[in-house]
């Protein structure tokens, strides 16, 4: 067990030097609540493995001050949309019944529309104008590396874990032209700390509730921006009973929290950063045993974000998983 320990260890290290490059991952300030919480298809049941590939897509369209939706121009808020496509590569593994860990790698290709602000001279008269712009770029966002902790029940049977990892400054935010709230990558180093817990409404009934949490605090920065620190929750149900040939389908229920703190720093736009957003999210998740098929909708029904900001009226989340 040690010998399979020490293997799997040494490559989440060597694939994580292998991977690092000049920043991080970043969710631009207002995004949303996509932050793999509310997700049960990484819950343990047993040693061993799961590798996966998630799809997620948010399209920040609405411009939103303090609770309410505003029209286009309104306040001081000149960008008007930020589409966002998530691949993320990731594997966990169970080497007992206490002991795991987790690597993930996101990449993302982001669209950015926004009204850039410059000077012309009209009629001998220097004058503001703003000139609708536009933005594509691709770029490695963060690698989360965490270790995770399910040796708190008596019986063994890993309902409740805690995770505690760093998520490394590999994402890129050296975007032309771009601010770094809407940069792919922060540039920081965090700490990552969550938990989750799930449990059977009653001894044989096929409905199980979960919970989750998930503390990332920045550490360290780059350049003069430092990105707020962030909570993210997570409350819901979901059916093991249902089925069709060999396959269990089990619907999900999920009401998400998300919290973010202000930015701040020489870099940062401190007085349009910073959310709270509430969120319910349907899923579904096809079990085929080895191969999971899992998808989300997150959809807003709170939010209140401080200063001006863009907001996604939907996030859409798809994974495919390998058991091994």
């Amino acid at each position: 067990m040690k010998s399979l320990f020490s293997t799997f260890l040494a490559a989440v290290l060597l694939l994580a030097l292998n991977l690092l490059s000049p920043s991080v991952l970043a969710c631009s300030a207002g995004c949303g609540t996509s932050q793999d919480v509310g997700t049960s298809y990484l819950f343990p049941n047993g040693p061993g493995g799961i590798a996966w590939t998630q799809y997620t897509f948010m399209s920040q369209s609405q411009n939103w001050q303090g609770l309410k939706k505003v029209g286009k121009g309104a306040g001081r808020n000149h960008d008007e949309l930020l589409q966002t496509s998530w691949l993320t590569q990731g594997v966990q593994y169970y080497w007992n019944n206490n002991w795991g860990a987790s690597l993930t790698v996101p990449y993302a290709q982001r669209f950015y529309r926004y009204e850039a602000a410059s000077n012309k001279v009209v009629n001998g008269k220097h004058v503001h104008v703003h000139t609708p712009t536009t933005t594509q770029w691709w770029g490695m966002g963060d690698i989360q590396v965490n270790a995770l902790y399910t040796g708190f029940s008596k019986n063994e049977n890993m309902n409740t874990g805690f995770n505690l990892g760093l998520k490394l400054p590999t994402g890129y935010w050296q975007q032309q032209n771009v601010s770094r709230a809407n940069q792919i990558g922060t540039g920081s180093m965090d700490i990552l700390f969550g938990y989750f817990h799930y449990h059977k409404f009653a001894k044989n009934s096929d409905w199980t509730w979960f919970s989750q949490a998930q503390l990332d605090a920045p550490v360290a920065n780059q350049a003069g921006y430092i990105p707020g620190l962030a909570v993210n929750a997570a409350a819901g149900i979901y059916n093991t009973g249902l089925g069709l040939g060999g396959v269990k389908i089990r619907p999900i229920g999920q009401v998400l929290f998300a919290n973010k703190a202000s930015d701040y720093g020489p870099a940062a736009n401190t007085g349009n950063s910073g959310y709270q957003q509430l969120s319910l999210s349907p899923g579904i998740e096809f079990d085929f045993k080895k191969i999971r098929i899992y998808a989300d909708a997150e959809l807003p029904v709170m939010n209140n974000v401080v200063g001006a900001q863009l907001i996604a009226p939907c996030t859409v989340k798809v994974v495919a998983s390998l058991m091994f």
